[in-house]
């Protein structure tokens, strides 16, 4: 089955789209995006786009950033998504990738004066940290850019360079994933997740101020925390060695879902296990991704209705 695209105004396989070498921003990542989870519910026979409203309200906001015309609305770009995951067919686990980009095949460094447009990518996507046995994780020596350089708030693609550096020297010192450091030395988050920890019993990670993108995942699980087990989220600056010292450690993303961490710079997060607060979230956010928990099926967007199941 071929992965589809939406580009030119046209739905067509990814195969068949073709980018100019002079466009902008393959030059200069000029381009943000978003990464849309749709889930497989076998029972159902349906795909749940989970949050897809909240991801299209953030990239409109990342687009302002760079001074990008988005030439759709939300509403309309959440339609062209379900249509492309229809088209799509797939039965397992799917990934909808909007990018909003500077199309104009022109060389010059500026974000002003240069031709936008916009495209929405879909392929069929498994799991992308080990959510079952727990990954392990190392501090990076690459620090978080701050807000100043480049705005980690918004989804802007060259910035994620600055991810990609940390990503492959923790792969490469023999580590799942990394975890950065703001420039100040306190915990930001991963290469492409939000960061928790339990300490003292709190749930806690990082605020907005350091450096962090703020997640759609990381807000999910904070209202499931708080809502479905009575728990409140501390957030707060967090020093390094906290890290080391916290009962539970946790990853959130939209392609990392909830990721238990296990062990950091070679050091035993607890015992070593997957704790149990994170165990329940865990379950918790899958229940809810994949349209399993009614409570929240105002999450859900399904995909197959009057189509299948």
């Amino acid at each position: 089955m071929e992965p589809y695209a939406y580009f030119k105004k046209q739905f067509m396989p990814i195969s068949e789209v073709r980018l100019s070498p002079m466009t902008h921003a393959l030059h200069y990542g000029s381009a943000c995006f978003e990464g849309i989870r749709g889930n497989w519910n076998a029972e159902e026979k349906q795909i749940y786009l989970f949050r897809a409203k909240e991801h299209f309200e953030r990239l409109a906001k990342s687009c302002r950033v760079i001074k990008i015309d988005l030439p759709y609305t939300i509403e309309e770009m959440c339609q062209l998504s379900l249509e492309l995951v229809r088209r799509g067919g797939y039965e397992e686990d799917v990934y909808v990738r909007p990018l909003a980009y500077k199309s104009a095949e022109a060389f010059g460094v500026r974000l002003h004066d240069v031709a936008d447009d916009f495209m929405i990518l879909l392929i069929p996507w498994g799991p992308y940290l080990d959510a079952e046995s727990g990954i392990r994780c190392g501090t990076s020596s690459w620090t978080r850019i701050a807000d100043n350089m480049i705005p980690p708030r918004a989804k802007i693609c060259g910035l994620y360079v600055n991810s990609a550096l940390a990503k492959s020297e923790a792969i490469e010192n023999g580590f799942d994933e990394a975890i950065m450091l703001t420039p100040e030395g306190h915990v930001s988050e991963g290469s492409g997740e939000n960061i928790f920890l339990v300490l003292d019993g709190k749930l806690v990670t990082p605020p907005c101020s350091d450096s962090i993108l703020m997640g759609i995942t990381r807000d999910t699980v904070i209202q499931l925390a708080k809502n479905e087990l009575g728990i409140e989220t501390v957030e707060r600056s967090i020093d390094r060695c906290e890290l080391y010292m916290a009962d539970e450690c946790f990853m959130t993303g939209t392609a990392a879902h909830v990721a238990p961490v296990i062990e950091i710079d070679h050091r035993k997060v607890g015992d070593g296990c997957i704790g149990p607060l994170t165990s329940q979230l865990q379950k918790l956010y899958a229940d809810v991704e994949c349209g399993r928990n009614k409570k929240y099926l105002y999450w859900c967007t399904p995909c197959y209705v009057g189509v299948k199941g």
